[in-house]
């Protein structure tokens, strides 16, 4: 490809566009999301008449081409770095990878106007950027007083015409690119490699378009425990504990992209990895000592009995940990303390019974504690309190040595300290016994052997047929002991020495040597996991099992099934000694894998080497056995509902919101559709007739409530950028009102883009998080409407898990406390001072992935389980869905927490499918519908991958893990920008979709979901409600059927009037109130409190045996903040109290 010549002079270009320069593009065939601004005059390259969306056709498709396949959006100045500025990126970012050489000016200048994203710590958005986000920095050389000067840099276009370089013409040079020469720890840069498909490092990944270095990198892979690290297309880090075969060695010069976060790096390039490896050891350790006791060194079990002849009881297995194993011993006045097994704790006076020193074998983990080591099969980590114990002084037997021999050990010296000859050992029988090998040498003797060995890193050498030298830290396979005289190969390094002979070792170790009987599949103790045999992997590149976990140099057969059960997989495989999968029975047979001889799954596991984990892309198999994990249901009948077309719609909703009349708001964030879109319409359900209403500034990714003044207005706060960051609208509903809006009257305290809010119990509107614009820092703070003075409060955890917290997941608690979940953290809130109360345990995300989040970006959906009269259990939160960082696999998982109880835990429970950009809406018989989202991807525009058509029906009666019925199927994808909300005839309206991929359409098309409920063709019951204004813990409501009940008991169900967007649903509650009825005269009693159901509108819902009437709305707890005389503004309607 040729230089790109820009359609104006400013600067010559040294190298070809795609590596720096300056230039335009937008991607073809695709609105431009900016405005078209006025084009410069005096461009000879363009027509002053063009757009930009003109101005992009008329770029070269060579241009375009340079992007490859991402998806380029937004125009793109790419600006250099003079000397002394500071560093940066500059431009507008086009995809979550793409970054572009930052040139260097030679010559002074008057200074640079870049359009950079301040404040952005991810590149997952693509929602636009405005010219606030343009930074004039004046030349450090020349001054800013030699130069023009700028105040208002308008638009874009003229910013490049004003604030570039008072010199024409000047010429640039690359900055080079060189890997520092310090780097942390033992890391060593390896070279350039290329990134095979399927990744040639998979472990782990994560990408950071502004803030990414090789030292960033390196420390995140050896944070997960993994010994190889690459930078990649500048943004990307991937880690791993091996590289994919097929991978190959580049030129240097072939890694040629700067890192994002230092542009003097090189961070690899398209499908090239700057690749790094450390020999450091990685992954949990042996406690050094903790209260007072020493690590006095790994130990093998008595022969007659236990080494440490005490068992410390009191403490839970499953939560042991060095720190407690130590203290029960000093509790029972012992010195010494060994942990087992990964759960067994044991005290002594003295090793005995045959207990000795181990060089290996103490490889488990600690239940309760994953980062230090605590023993492993018949290994003890020995600790020794302040040193009280002397191993020298006491006699320690030792395993039973081999048959005696006439031959007397040999006297060998040079050997390296505390090594010694161990005898002469068959080897070969079942296969090597030591499995690392020296090459060949005429010098071999024990000697060199032993000390070649040693500086390896390994603790056991063995001379074989006079010039082999092989070296282990145990003996493996069943190696036995046999006649001295069966060594009878002299060494060529020392003639007075003998080197085993044919299939024959001598052998010389750092103390005695551990021994190992040939490994086999773990078949017992697996706790309801059965051993199935060895599977194929890897068929056409794609995994048997989906969940990839490894467990680098400690991972056990245990260790893969436990984490498979906790998280519902029925089918777990073991690859490559340190490879775990998670999966089911089925996805076997799908794949196309087949079952293969046992020899094929023939590596050792990397924490127990008595045990098989695969082999190379061979699965050692288990399925789970057990009581079932979960269970799902798969109607063919009505049980499954139904999706309906209902309307065709006039906009694309970002948020929608049924109002107290039955109608529903649709609201649409700016120059989504054609240019006389007003942004705001409200459709009749039942007339399916839209009337038009209006907004004045950009609610796109706003929040919204219902208030509980008497007239049910709706709010709606934030907004993209600018004043619409500010924005507080109000809707009051009726044929005759629209939105009003005013941000000079009435406007938040803080820009919020992201924000959730909530009517709380004081009928107070809390507004959280967020933030400051589009793509932009975080707001990181609460604020209260209506405003009362106080600004709004600064919040560490919303600062410090931006930008993966937005669009927060909030509600009161029967306590009275406010339970905010974000990100995978949890927390409760005190209502009156926002000071947190509790930190709650982090929610579990993916299998193979703690991080794994829920709120937008790795959006998931939350609502509230079902309050029951008399109300007196703990309220229960279900959340459904998310992603993970970099790869961005959608979550396949629900969990649930009961934030109030004693000992708040969360609840895992499997779904049938991934699911990214979930929604979820209540329905009257306490059941949920979960519809709508992505397989795969995280939110944002193009960022999703695969519609998830299905829907599901949660019905938290059922037992944990069987509730889950897998429901009808929509023809429509639902994916970023959809809406879910339950209407008043039981129905559920499903909207929206803006994907922007290039794939899907922006979606006009509203449906409904019809539940089981009105398909049974059971007779709905009707009912009169005349009192729909309810104080709290009002008696005996009275409410009368049309007929006696027909179908079984009557219930009602209240359900809190919802806003949907982002998978949030705003305001959702679940009451079941106590109820009853003699013929058909009924009575209902209102919440006991403000803490147990807010002040605010209700759906209020008569069932006859499940069966729902058309319901009502009823509003509870009045308006406690007299909400209805508020704002006291020109431009503000209010009715009043």
């Amino acid at each position: 490809m040729g230089n790109f010549v820009p359609p104006f002079s400013l600067v010559h270009l040294s190298r070809p566009f795609c590596s720096g320069g300056l230039g335009l593009i937008v991607r073809r065939g695709h609105p431009c999301p900016l405005s078209a601004p006025p084009v410069p005059k005096q461009r000879e390259s363009l027509d002053t008449s063009q757009t930009r969306q003109d101005a992009a056709d008329s770029v070269p498709e060579s241009v375009c081409a340079c992007v490859g396949v991402h998806s380029v959006y937004y125009v793109y100045l790419h600006l250099p770095t003079p000397p002394g500025f500071p560093s940066l990126l500059s431009g507008l970012w086009l995809t979550p990878t793409l970054t572009l050489v930052c040139p260097v000016v030679t010559r002074p200048i008057c200074g640079v106007g870049v359009v950079q994203p301040k404040g952005r710590t991810s590149l997952r958005h693509h929602e636009g950027l405005t010219n606030q986000d343009v930074v004039f920095f004046p030349s450090p050389v020349l001054g800013e007083k030699s130069c023009p000067r700028v105040d208002d840099p308008g638009d874009i276009w003229n910013i490049w015409d004003s604030l570039w370089l008072t010199t024409p013409q000047v010429p640039l040079s690359l900055a080079q690119l060189s890997v520092p020469t310090t780097l942390p720890g033992s890391w060593e840069y390896q070279g350039c490699y290329t990134d095979v498909p399927g990744r040639t490092l998979s472990a782990a990944s994560y990408a950071d378009g502004a803030n990414m270095t090789i030292e960033a990198c390196l420390a995140y892979c050896e944070s997960k425990g993994f010994p190889y690290g690459g930078t990649e297309y500048s943004v990307e880090c991937y880690c791993g504990s091996n590289l994919a075969s097929g991978t190959e060695k580049l030129a240097d010069s072939e890694c040629n992209m700067a890192c994002s976060g230092d542009a003097s790096q090189p961070c690899g390039a398209g499908s090239k990895l700057s690749l790094f490896h450390t020999t450091a050891v990685v992954g949990p350790q042996a406690n050094p000592g903790v209260n007072d006791y020493v690590h006095m060194g790994c130990y093998a079990e008595g022969t007659t009995g236990r080494a440490l002849t005490y068992g410390a009881g009191g403490i839970d297995g499953s939560q042991m940990t060095v720190a407690k194993c130590t203290a029960a011993c000093r509790a029972a006045n012992y010195i010494l303390a060994g942990v087992e097994y990964g759960g067994e704790c044991y005290c002594g006076n003295t090793i005995a019974n045959g207990g000795a020193p181990a060089s290996s074998g103490c490889s488990m983990t600690c239940n309760g504690n994953s980062t230090e080591f605590c023993g492993g099969p018949s290994r003890l980590n020995v600790y020794n309190y302040q040193g009280q114990y002397d191993p020298t002084a006491t006699s320690t037997s030792t395993a039973p040595g081999g048959p005696s021999t006439s031959s007397p050990p040999p006297v060998i010296t040079g050997l390296p300290a505390g090594w010694a000859y161990q005898g002469c050992w068959i080897d070969g029988k079942q296969g090597r016994i030591l499995p690392y090998q020296i090459p060949d040498s005429q010098n071999n003797s024990p000697a060199v052997c032993a000390n070649a060995c040693a500086a390896a890193g390994y603790s056991i050498s063995g001379t074989e047929y006079s010039v082999q030298c092989f070296c282990g830290n145990a003996i493996y396979n069943g190696g036995e002991k046999t006649a001295e005289s069966d060594c009878s190969n002299t060494c060529p390094g020392d003639p007075t020495q003998k080197c085993g002979a044919g299939d024959r070792l001598s052998i010389v170790s750092n103390g005695v040597p551990q021994e190992y009987a040939p490994p086999a599949p773990q078949t017992d103790g697996l706790d309801g996991w059965e051993y199935q045999g060895c599977v194929e992997d890897n068929i056409d590149d794609q995994r048997t099992f989906f969940w990839q976990l490894h467990y680098p140099n400690v991972m056990t057969p245990k260790m893969c099934l436990d984490r498979c059960a906790q998280f519902g997989y029925h089918a777990a495989g073991l690859e490559y000694g340190q490879e775990c999968y998670c999966g089911d029975p089925a996805n076997i047979a799908t794949r196309g894998a087949t079952f293969r001889p046992e020899s094929e799954c023939n590596v050792v596991c990397a924490g127990n080497e008595t045990a098989i984990c695969g082999g190379g892309s061979r699965l050692t198999t288990y399925f789970w056995t057990g009581a079932p994990l979960y269970s799902w249901d798969f109607p063919q009948d009505y049980r499954a509902g139904k999706y309906e077309f209902l309307v065709d719609g006039v906009n694309i909703p970002l948020i929608t919101q049924e109002t107290i009349h039955g109608k529903v708001s649709f609201i649409s964030k700016g120059a989504t559709g054609p240019g006389n879109e007003t942004g705001a319409y409200e459709l009749d359900p039942n007339t399916l007739q839209f009337r038009t209403l209006h907004i004045k500034t950009d609610v796109f990714c706003a929040a919204g409530v219902t208030l509980p003044d008497k007239a049910g207005r709706q709010l709606n706060v934030g907004g993209w950028a600018g004043d619409a960051t500010y924005g507080t609208r109000l809707y009051w509903p009726g044929d005759t009102h629209d939105w009003e809006e005013n941000v000079n009257e009435l406007h938040l305290q803080a820009g919020r883009w992201y924000p959730s809010t909530m009517i709380m119990a004081n009928g107070s509107i809390m507004v959280i998080g967020g933030s400051i614009g589009s793509n932009d820092a975080a707001t990181p703070s609460i604020e209260v409407l209506p405003y009362t003075g106080t600004p709004p409060l600064y919040m560490e955890w919303l600062d410090r898990t931006h930008p993966n917290n937005l669009y927060p997941f909030i509600c009161v608690l029967p306590g009275g406390g406010i339970f905010v979940q974000y990100w995978n953290e949890a927390r409760i809130l005190d209502a009156a001072t926002f000071g947190t109360t509790k930190v709650l345990p982090n929610a579990p995300g993916a299998v193979n992935d703690d991080k794994g989040g829920r709120t937008y970006p790795l959006e998931g959906t939350a609502v509230l389980l079902p309050q029951k009269y008399p109300y007196s259990d703990p309220l229960g939160i279900l959340i459904c869905g998310g992603s993970t960082e970099g790869p961005g696999n959608a979550i396949d998982n629900c969990v649930s927490i009961e934030p109030e109880a004693a000992n708040p835990t969360w609840v895992i429970e499997r779904m049938p499918s991934f699911r990214v950009m979930t929604c979820m809406a209540p329905l009257p018989d306490g059941t949920y519908l979960i519809a709508n989202g992505a397989l795969h991807g995280v939110a944002g525009f193009g960022l999703g991958v695969g519609p998830n058509r299905n829907a599901l029906l949660y019905d938290p009666a059922k037992p944990v893990g069987h509730r889950i019925t897998v429901a009808a199927n929509t023809t429509i994808a639902r994916m970023y920008h959809s809406e879910a909300i339950t209407l008043l005839d039981g129905r559920v309206l499903i909207s929206g979709s803006d994907p922007q991929d290039g794939v899907n359409p922006q979606e006009y098309r509203v449906e409904v979901f019809v539940p089981p409920y009105l398909l049974s063709g059971k007779p709905r019951p009707t009912f009169t409600l005349t009192n729909r204004d309810w104080a709290y813990d009002q008696k005996n409501i009275a409410f009368t059927l049309g007929a006696a009940p027909r179908n079984g008991a009557i219930s009602v169900s209240l359900l809190g009037s919802v806003a949907s967007t982002h998978g949030n649903s705003m305001g959702a509650r679940t009451l079941l109130p106590r109820v009853s009825c003699t013929g058909t005269a009924c009575t209902v009693d209102a919440p006991p409190n403000a803490n147990i159901a807010p002040p605010g509108w209700y759906q209020f819902f008569v069932l006859d045996g499940g069966i729902p009437a058309v319901g009502v709305y009823v509003r509870i707890g009045g308006d406690p903040a007299q909400l209805g005389n508020w704002p006291q503004y020109p431009d503000f309607s209010t009715p009043g109290i």
